[in-house]
């Protein structure tokens, strides 16, 4: 295979914007076994007092990831995000005003393989959410898996990332002051496993928990399509009924997460690695679909609202499709 390497002469903003992308790949994929390796070391060393100081705080602080976290602002604000957004780039494109006075759950499609416009624009001010969205506070929905990681759980919290459990999501949209956006990859990590270019598949016919809980609590439901999410990486072919795909869902059911063998590019070439390639992502926040609140809502609630988000999912996608660099014939297919 030959191998093209980068230029020598680029520019540091190019080199800047790799840099912020790196370290965030880092801790997508390190950043949690490094920070368990400390933190065994330090129960270990000298300074064990330490460690034991912490996990009394975390025994105290464990129930706070399914109680809206603790966002910070300031690392929401770091210049780094200025960088990871300006790499591909990222944009949020608003389609309509939202009313800060109430909750919101935001259908996040597709997955990808990283959520990488799940995480620039709603666990960053980098695209200006909070600008665009005034009054609102975003939290972008994570494994409860990674909550349980010592220091690991403290530094995601400060980006906005809660737990995926029920409790998280019914804490978030039920509080009676609005304001909180709660956003799910609806496709979770059995959709990661088909993220490669040109994918325009959802898993969504059977996800159908976050309809109820907006049903039980009145939250409104808003889709979300981010266009060009699926072309940041190649991933080994794994067709469905594949060994390969099989030990994938046997490991996502033991563990949890999804383990998507994929590939782009590299730091100091453009022929393999983990780095993503630059391409665009537009992430586009459609119209909110109001929501009755329905404390005990039926089998036939749930069902009626799911085929009215389907069809406003389907219906943002066809408007901007072209926009955004799809074809009049490419459409969106549900399993």
């Amino acid at each position: 295979m030959k191998i093209e390497f980068a230029p020598l002469n680029i520019p540091l903003r190019r080199r800047l914007q790799t840099a912020a992308t790196l370290q965030w790949i880092f801790s997508f994929l390190a950043l949690a076994q490094c920070c368990l390796a400390a933190f065994v070391l330090l129960a270990l060393s000298d300074w064990w007092m330490v460690a034991l100081l912490y996990a009394g705080w975390l025994w105290l602080d464990w129930d706070t990831p399914s109680s809206g976290g603790r966002r910070s602002q300031w690392v929401r604000s770091w210049t780094v995000w200025d960088n990871f957004r300006d790499y591909f780039p990222i944009r949020l494109v608003k389609t309509v005003d939202l009313d800060p006075k109430k909750n919101y759950i935001f259908g996040f499609h597709p997955h990808g393989v990283l959520v990488a416009g799940g995480f620039g624009n709603f666990c960053t001010e980098a695209t200006g959410f909070s600008r665009l969205f005034p009054g609102l506070k975003s939290h972008l929905l994570m494994l409860p898996f990674w909550f349980r990681v010592p220091l690991f759980r403290d530094y995601i919290m400060c980006g906005g990332l809660v737990s995926s459990c029920k409790s998280s999501l019914s804490y978030l949209v039920s509080r009676p002051e609005g304001g909180n956006v709660a956003v799910i990859a609806v496709g979770g990590a059995p959709e990661a496993l088909d993220a490669r270019p040109g994918a325009l598949t959802l898993q969504v016919r059977n996800r159908k928990g976050f309809i109820k809980l907006a049903l039980k609590h009145g939250a409104q439901l808003v889709p979300v399509f981010s266009f060009g999410e699926n072309e940041l990486f190649d991933q080994m072919e794994n067709p469905t009924g594949s060994p390969l795909r099989k030990l994938q869902n046997r490991l996502q059911s033991i563990m949890g997460v999804a383990m998507p063998l994929f590939h782009a590019r590299g730091v100091f070439q453009y022929s393999f690695g983990l780095m993503p390639y630059r391409k665009p992502i537009y992430t586009v926040v459609g119209k909110p679909i109001s929501v009755v609140q329905t404390p005990s809502p039926s089998s036939e609630d749930i069902e009626c609202l799911h085929k009215v988000y389907l069809q406003s999912l389907t219906e943002l996608f066809e408007q901007h499709k072209q926009t955004y660099g799809l074809t009049e014939d490419q459409h969106l297919t549900f399993i």
